[in-house]
């Protein structure tokens, strides 16, 4: 069964003036949006589909590195036939023109009678002036369409967009009683072979893996992606204390996409000097943030990676950086694999926040469970908190 953070969600309700039809052209646009995530950074996963008199006449996706855009691939293969037709986009026309015209306007040079739009862009050049455009041309817009779908598709771009950081999902790997290793600190493998796969899924799909120094040193993972087609997400070592090897694989992978070491700015030319000497791969990065009692200030880190255009986090633990990421409120989403195991002892799946009461415990909304394989797959979102920062 595939887990429901691959399957299709209708929305609850139908856009103002959205038919049937519309919905299911939306979603041939949202597939092929989706077949792009991860390769269009930092731009959106974009699908477009033209419909004239119930035929498809165009179909375009968001090309990797972010461009050409969906609708003006979607336009070129069309051609004359785009006019009068209704053009489904995922994400509202660009209205700006910026390394490529802007895909509003392009829409209406073409003769498209109609538009309907998925969800509204929040980049500021945009912003509901894309459909503006449309409407002041004459353009019939219909916004809304799958809204939902359209959103949860590229939450990454918006997150980062709005908030200035990325989509941080934060993902272990767990026994049915809560623990992500042994006791002598073995971890292969607590989930099914079918759970590490989606897992390779996601990476391919993020921009950025990120993972704690105990985890690095427990494991020695390489953090790419290992499925047939797939493209490496950038790595991102949380290590305050610089204690992972330089000799670990998350230094020595080569691979088109960079690690990244995180340290504390006081260790930052000493982390220089000590893992570019023995690093193999073709990038090695590092970043210098602020630190309390050598423990690296986590929304910081959110914040430089948003910066970098990064928009889609995974975070992989392991339980000190997990109970951090929650501690810091950067984690939108948990995804918990639960094994049908248990074992008494060992690491558990967060650690170091501590609370004294049930009512302090952070509160998950949008609860969902899938089986896959022999585990259980559970996905929910993190409430706000009060006072909230990092968000």
């Amino acid at each position: 069964m595939e887990p429901r953070s691959r399957r299709r969600e209708r929305a609850p309700g139908r856009a103002s003036g959205a038919t049937p039809n519309d919905e299911r052209y939306m979603r041939m646009a949202l597939d092929l949006a989706r077949a792009q995530l991860g390769l269009t950074t930092p731009n959106p996963a974009v699908g477009c589909v033209i419909v004239r008199a119930g035929r498809v006449v165009g179909r375009g996706a968001t090309a990797a590195g972010g461009r050409p855009h969906a609708e003006a691939l979607a336009l070129a293969q069309a051609g004359a036939r785009a006019r009068g037709a209704t053009a489904y986009v995922s994400l509202e026309p660009c209205a700006h023109r910026g390394q490529t015209p802007s895909c509003a306007k392009a829409l209406v040079a073409a003769g498209v009678a109609r538009v309907a739009a998925g969800c509204l862009d929040p980049y500021p050049p945009v912003r509901g002036r894309g459909l503006a455009i449309l409407r002041r041309a004459g353009i019939e817009v219909v916004a809304g369409v799958c809204e939902d779908e359209c959103r949860r598709l590229n939450e990454g771009f918006i997150t980062r967009v709005t908030r200035g950081r990325p989509f941080v999902t934060l993902k272990l790997a767990m026994t049915l009683d809560g623990r992500i290793a042994a006791a002598g600190g073995d971890s292969r493998w607590i989930s099914a072979e079918e759970s590490r796969a989606i897992v390779h899924q996601w990476r391919r799909e993020a921009d950025v893996v990120i993972v704690g120094a105990a985890t690095v040193a427990a494991d020695n993972p390489r953090l790419n992606c290992r499925i047939e087609g797939g493209r490496d997400p950038a790595r991102v070592v949380v290590d305050g204390r610089l204690r992972v090897s330089p000799a670990a694989n998350i230094f020595q992978l080569r691979s088109a996409a960079p690690t990244i070491l995180a340290t504390t700015a006081a260790n930052l030319a000493r982390a220089r000097r000590r893992y570019r000497a023995g690093a193999a791969g073709p990038e090695l990065d590092f970043i210098g943030l602020p630190a309390a009692g050598g423990r690296i200030d986590l929304a910081a880190l959110m914040r430089e990676l948003g910066r970098r255009g990064y928009a889609r986090a995974l975070l992989e633990g392991g339980a000190h950086l997990a109970g951090a990421a929650l501690a810091a409120q950067v984690v939108d989403r948990v995804a918990f694999f639960v094994a049908p195991k248990i074992l008494g002892s060992g690491a558990p799946a967060v650690a170091g926040l501590d609370f004294r009461r049930v009512a302090d415990a952070y509160a998950l909304a949008n609860l969902r469970a899938t089986p896959v394989a022999g585990d259980l797959l559970i996905e929910a979102e993190v409430a706000p908190r009060k006072g909230r920062r990092g968000r």
